[in-house]
């Protein structure tokens, strides 16, 4: 394997071409939306310890220096970015509570930050470095991005197999979905050719609500199957469940949030 800055995406993290040794082992899904409040890293959560809990051994990257995934399985943020460190990134991953799920935790270092959007060429080497070493013995990896489209994002984009985009049922939900397919589409097309619409997931859904069904009939109109069935309703236990660094399912296993989010995991394993 080549290290070095990718020339398919001119991105710090690892190059879509070199991931060929680890494709067959592990779905690779990021999941992004440059809009926040979307239920990005609700998404990412639940749907992690849901594959964990069909028995799918699964690690959840966290690349938001927000952190929020981090804090929503119980843990708390790194000094610095596993990724950036020369170490082995096996020797970074965190066991949370639930069997079969990892956690690669996210870092608040604004230091990590500059130096993963710079992309320069040692760090772009250590990126690939740990990312190809540290997926390789999984069925599902699961990053969660920050809210933009910025390095961070396409650099994700650039390392995974599918892009899962949550997306808040409210009237600008299509102008932001937009601007997030431009930037996919030009990753696709400067890479490998490996990294696929994952689906597109309705979040907050209120059926009371007349705007909420207009947006989920452009939505599925527009983009068809890639729609997934499921939507997350609005659930307060969905909202509550973070702040106990638990999942719904295991905060309010009964809620309307908890079924949903088990009926998405059953759509994504399907997918495969």
């Amino acid at each position: 394997m080549q290290h070095g800055t990718c020339a398919a995406t001119k991105l710090p993290f690892i190059c879509p071409a070199d991931l060929a040794t680890i494709e067959s082992m592990a779905r690779i899904i990021c999941i992004a939306n440059q809009k926040g409040g979307v239920g990005k890293t609700t998404t990412a959560v639940n749907l992690s310890v849901g594959l964990a809990k069909a028995g799918e051994h699964t690690l959840l990257i966290d690349l938001d220096p927000q952190c929020n995934a981090t804090s929503g399985v119980g843990h708390s943020p790194a000094g610095s970015h596993p990724l950036l460190l020369t170490t082995p990134v096996r020797e970074s991953l965190v066991q949370t509570t639930w069997e079969n799920l990892d956690l690669l935790p996210g870092s608040r270092s604004f230091v990590d930050v500059d130096r993963i959007e710079r992309g320069e060429e040692s760090d772009s080497q250590i990126l690939r470095q740990n990312l190809d070493t540290g997926m390789a013995n999984y069925d599902f990896v699961l990053i969660d991005c920050p809210p933009s489209l910025g390095q961070l994002t396409q650099a994700a984009l650039g390392a995974s197999t599918e892009v899962l985009m949550p997306i808040q049922c409210e009237f600008y939900a299509m102008e932001g979905l937009t601007q997030m397919i431009h930037v996919i589409r030009s990753v696709m097309q400067r890479g490998s050719g490996r990294l696929t619409f994952g689906g597109i997931l309705l979040t907050m859904y209120d059926p009371t609500l007349e705007l909420t069904h207009e947006v989920d009939a452009e939505v599925r109109e527009f983009f068809g199957d890639i729609v997934f069935d499921t939507v997350i309703p609005r659930d307060v236990a969905v909202s509550e469940a973070p702040s106990h660094g638990q999942s719904v399912m295991d905060y309010a296993p009964r809620s309307r949030g908890s079924r949903a989010y088990l009926e998405l995991c059953m759509e994504v394993l399907e997918r495969d």
